[in-house]
This record gives structure tokens, sequence and C-alpha cells, in this order.
């Protein structure tokens, strides 16, 4: 799975990651560096629409068709192998897909208290891909829109499995354009993007136990031990 992540690089090294991309005055107003995202917090998130648009997403998905926005907090991730099946996520794969931009993710190897904390990246500390989904919903009693979004997850490659069975896909460059494209493309071709990233140009790292809490939420989080 993928429960805690930092998003470091600002709006504008996103878009020179991905020519073209339309950026949301109001997100990259309150831009600021996040060393520890958690569940059901506002993330940056480009999503698919006819121009791919830069704007900030509940983290954690409520369908379209939801009753109440806390089925979101139980839908942080979506398995690539269910995609296509999945009542939640099934539409969203068709029609709604994003990409989450990240400086680093983090696991936890164990069981109970004796976890132990790690944070994965690239060895080149830039900022990659993950593959995620999206959809809008509307609260009855305010009327108010709310966008959120979900992290595909697959299964580890040969460093993350190491410490733990899943890890989020992480999207090869030149399968940006085709996970972001607004019209009807074929899902075989979609799964084809959500496969292990090779292990190669990653590296993974202890650290403290400062990132068990979500309020803890600095550079120190990501220091190695």
């Amino acid at each position: 799975m993928c429960g805690r992540f930092i998003q470091v690089a600002n709006p504008e090294k996103i878009r020179a990651n991905l020519s073209g991309l339309e950026i949301d005055e109001a997100a990259a107003g309150v831009f600021r560096p996040r060393y520890n995202i958690a569940p059901t917090q506002d993330i940056l998130t480009v999503l698919n629409t006819p121009t791919p648009t830069l704007t900030s997403t509940h983290w954690g998905l409520i369908p379209f068709w939801a009753k109440d926005r806390a089925v979101g907090g139980r839908m942080i991730n979506a398995r690539a192998e269910t995609l296509a099946s999945k009542p939640s996520f099934r539409d969203p794969f068709r029609k709604r897909r994003c990409i989450i931009f990240t400086d680093g993710f983090y696991e936890w190897k164990g069981k109970g208290r004796g976890k132990t904390p790690f944070f994965i990246r690239m060895k080149t500390g830039e900022p990659f891909a993950l593959a995620g989904l999206w959809d809008r919903w509307t609260d009855r009693r305010t009327g108010q829109d709310i966008l959120s979004s979900t992290i595909v997850t697959t299964e580890a490659n040969a460093l993350v499995s190491t410490i733990h069975d899943r890890m989020p896909a992480i999207l090869e460059p030149g399968d940006y354009r085709l996970w972001l494209t607004a019209v009807p493309v074929s899902e075989t071709a979609l799964a084809g993007c959500l496969k292990p990233l090779s292990a190669q140009g990653m590296e993974a790292y202890e650290i403290s136990g400062l990132v068990n809490s979500p309020g803890n939420d600095s550079p120190d989080c990501i220091r190695p031990v």
C-alpha cells in the first residue's frame, strides 16, 4: 500500500516534468513543501482534464455516487489488478485518471510495535509520478463540490519487496500522456502502465519514528538514522 508520502517539488518543477500543464492558482498559492502527508489531507494532483491541470484533491476517493464523504478514508489506495472490476474504481479508471507527483514515499517493515519506517525515493532525488484516479463528489446538504483521489498500488519491485509486498504504481515518463489522456483508450493499454517500476534507479533507507505521527512535518522525517 501507500499510506504516507511527501510533496516537496513546487508546481513549476512539476510543470517542467509535464509540458503544457495548467496550474490552478488557488492550489499554487497555498503550496508548501510537505514531508509527511497522511490520508484525508489535501494533495497536489494532475487531473486528466482536456488540458492536464494541477490542482488540489482530497486524498481518499469519494465516488460521485457516495452518500457520505467519510467513505474516502477507506479508499486511499486502489489495487491495479482490480481497477476494471471494483465498482468504486471502474468508472474513474476508464475516464478520470490522475498523476500525483512525489519526491518519495514511506513504508514500514515488520509487524506490531516492532515496525521500522523506511523512506523510498529515486537515487537522483528528483520527483516521480504515481498513478492515481480521481472523482468529483457533491455534498447534497451544502452543494459543495469535492475533488478526491486515490493512489494505485501494484506488486513491489525487488527493492520495496524487502520492506513490503506492495508499492505505489510509478509511471514511466513515456506513459504520462497515455495515463492523462481525456479520450477513450483501451483498458489493456492503461493496465500496461501499472507494472512495478524497475528498482535500479531507486533507493530506500531507514528513518526515525518521527514519521509515525502526522503532526511531524519537516525534513527531519526523511533523515537517515
